[in-house]
C-alpha cells in the first residue's frame, strides 16, 4: 500500500510557527515516528509552498498510489485548481487539518476541497495524519 502525505504552504514551519496552534513537534520528527509505527505501509511525504507543485504531485501519484493525505494549508480556502486536481485522479484523498478550522477565523470555515475528498479529519494535532492513514488502511 502506497500513501502520500502532501503538505501545502507554511507546513514546513511546523514546530516553529504558532506552536500554540500547531504544536512544537516538527513534521520531520512526526513523519519518522509514523513510518516506524506503520512499517508495512509505504508512506512518503512531499511539501511545497507552491500551488502548482502540489497539483503536479497529485497528478503524479493520483493514478498509482492507494491514497493521498492532504493538508493544503491556506490553499484549502482558496484553490479551485487543487479541487480540480483531486477530482481528476483515482486515488482517494483525505483532507487533513492540524487545528480545528471551524473554531478559527471565519475565512477558514470554507474548504474548496472537502466536496472532492473522501473525508476530512481536523483538530487532533499531528495525530490527524495518523487518523487519516488509518481511514485509508481500513478502506482497503
Amino acid at each position: 500500500m502506497q500513501i502520500l502525505l502532501l503538505n501545502g504552504p507554511n507546513l514546513n514551519l511546523l514546530g516553529v510557527r504558532e506552536p500554540e496552534v500547531y504544536g512544537k513537534e516538527t513534521f520531520t520528527d512526526y513523519f519518522r515516528q509514523l513510518k516506524n509505527k506503520y512499517p508495512l505501509v509505504d508512506i512518503s511525504c512531499f511539501q511545497s509552498n507552491v500551488e502548482g507543485e502540489l497539483i503536479d504531485k497529485i497528478h503524479e501519484v493520483g493514478f498509482s498510489y492507494d491514497g493521498i493525505i492532504l493538508n493544503a494549508g491556506a490553499y484549502t480556502h482558496t484553490s479551485i485548481a487543487l479541487a480540480d486536481a483531486i477530482a481528476a485522479v483515482k486515488a482517494p484523498v483525505v483532507e487533513v487539518h492540524i487545528s480545528n478550522t471551524a473554531r478559527r477565523e471565519a475565512f477558514r470555515h470554507v474548504s474548496y476541497l472537502t466536496a472532492v475528498c473522501r473525508g476530512v479529519i481536523m483538530g487532533f494535532g499531528l495525530k490527524s495524519y495518523e487518523l487519516a492513514l488509518l481511514a485509508l488502511i481500513n478502506e482497503k
